[in-house]
Parts: structure tokens; sequence; C-alpha cells
């Protein structure tokens, strides 16, 4: 797997580099400290399948660094490495078009855990920032309807897979904790988001939330 790391601060982005290094098999790891420098590390290599991009360094510009490198290489996955863990910045992240927002307090298993899911073609955010979203309550007619249709459709296992999407877990990890196949999640997932009329995993979390379903 080839990947870039893009980071102003050296030691981060060294350990980060080192920890990818020793956990994923054939890891090739190109590194810079600026938006262009990640820019000009995936013109210049070939296959390279995710970019891990620190969301305030030189030439960023934030959010616009973020939007600027999917519209020049959207097929190659942007997950924004922060030291911020502001919830409102979620949605202006991945609405740039980033694929995943990993705060840099977040321990190694769940950086490890959160790029596997980018690669699978899931997209990651924290669960104490989804915490942090509105949630459905009783006291709201609009979803009532709604929130009563989807807990009749979901079954229990379905609920408990999307508990665990909640959480950020990969399909694999799911598959272990439940001792289910692969190809069950799949579609049990499958069976989620036609429930909740959604496309991806993030906005089944979300909705599941605001219908009060988590």
């Amino acid at each position: 797997m080839k990947l870039v790391i893009a980071d102003d601060h050296t030691l981060f982005r060294n350990g980060l580099a080192l920890l990818l290094k020793s956990q994923v098999t054939d890891c090739e790891v190109l590194e810079g400290d600026s938006v262009d420098a990640a820019l000009a590390q995936v013109a210049a290599v070939p296959g390279v399948q995710l970019a891990l991009l620190d969301l305030n360094m030189p030439g960023m510009d934030g959010v616009e660094g973020i939007r600027r490198f999917a519209n020049q290489y959207p097929c190659v996955p942007v997950v924004v490495l922060t030291g911020a863990e502001a919830p409102q910045q979620i949605q202006q992240v991945l609405g740039a078009g980033a694929s995943g927002f990993i705060p840099k307090s977040s321990t190694p298993a769940v950086m490890l855990s959160a790029i596997r899911l980018v690669l699978a073609g899931g997209t990651y955010i924290p669960p104490q920032m989804l915490a942090g979203m509105p949630s459905g309550t009783p006291s709201a007619p609009a979803h009532a309807g709604t929130r009563e249709r989807a807990a009749s459709m979901l079954t229990e296992r379905q609920m408990q897979v999307l508990r665990l999407m909640a959480q950020g877990k990969p399909n694999k990890l799911i598959c272990r904790e439940l001792d289910i196949e692969a190809g069950t999640v799949k579609a049990h997932i499958a069976s989620i988001f036609r429930v909740l009329d959604v496309v991806n995993r993030t906005e089944a979390v979300v909705q599941a939330k605001e219908l009060g379903l988590l």
C-alpha cells in the first residue's frame, strides 16, 4: 500500500509513518510538510491509495486545502488529521471531500482502524464527535413515525451492526465481534442503508442518531 502523510510537525509525521510501516504489510509511506508537498508526492509516485493531511499546515488554508487536494486527485481518499476536536468541523471537512476525520489524540489502534475503514470505502468519524451531534427526541413529531418505522424494520442483529458502525469499526471487526461472515455484514449494512434511506456509513449513523435509534 502507498500513502502520503503531510504534516508540518516532523515528530508526529515520522511517528505515524513508523507505526504504519510496522502494522501494515508492504506499506510505503511518502512524507511532506505541506499540502503542496503532498500534491507533489502524489504526482511523482503512481499508485498512491490514501492521503493523511493535517488540517493546519503551510499552504493548507484549512478546509480549502482539503477541497483543493480532493479536486485534483478525486480517486485518492483524504483523511484529515487534526489536533482540533470540534464536532462542527466534521461537516465542513466531509463537504470538502474528505473521507475521514481523525483527532491526533486518538490511539494508534483507532488510527489504524480508521485508515482501514477508509481504504475499504467507508467514512470515519470519531464516535465521541457523533455523540455531540443532535439526537432525535420523542418530542420531535416529524421524526416519530419514521423512527417507529425504522425500529420495526431493523432486526436486532442489524441494530448490533449499526451500533458497531457508530463506533467506527470496519467490517472485519464487526465480523469478529458478532461472529458472522463478511458477506452477512455487507447484507446487513445494505439493509440498514435501505431502511434509513442513506448511501454511506456516516449518513446512516447521523440519521440513526437523529431518529433516536442510537
